[in-house]
């Protein structure tokens, strides 16, 4: 199935966030990671911390913006995920060893980036 016009939009502010993560250091290490219990955008490393990223795109602040989009529903929803991709990604990157974990948030609202990094902690 081809993807909708919102998908397309989104995977572009992905694909910009990514580039711009780049930029400011972090590797990017994965994209779009898909279980049961949600997605993660991306996942890079800052150094020797891991981070899991949501991307949020709003075209404008009508409805809160970006980073209101981002409510407690939706970060248990990234917890989860982040906990089951967990274990696989110390595995390939991190040579079996846990490191320190943060959720970030990088937002795309009227053809700027904002990166909110610590956006939230794990429960």
């Amino acid at each position: 199935m081809a993807p909708s016009p919102t998908q397309k939009t989104g995977y572009r502010s992905e694909s910009r966030s990514a580039l711009w993560l780049e930029c400011q250091g972090l590797q990017i290490l994965e994209r779009n990671l898909l279980c049961r219990s949600g997605e993660i955008d991306l996942v890079a490393r800052d150094g020797n911390v891991l981070v899991f990223v949501e991307v949020r795109y709003r075209g404008s602040a009508s409805h809160g913006g970006a980073a209101a989009s981002v409510n407690r529903s939706k970060q248990r929803r990234l917890l989860r995920a982040a906990r089951y991709f967990l274990p696989c990604i110390v595995r390939r990157h991190f040579g079996g060893r846990e490191p320190a974990c943060r959720f970030d948030v990088v937002c795309e609202q009227d053809g700027q980036l904002q990166w909110i990094r610590h956006a939230f902690m794990a429960e």
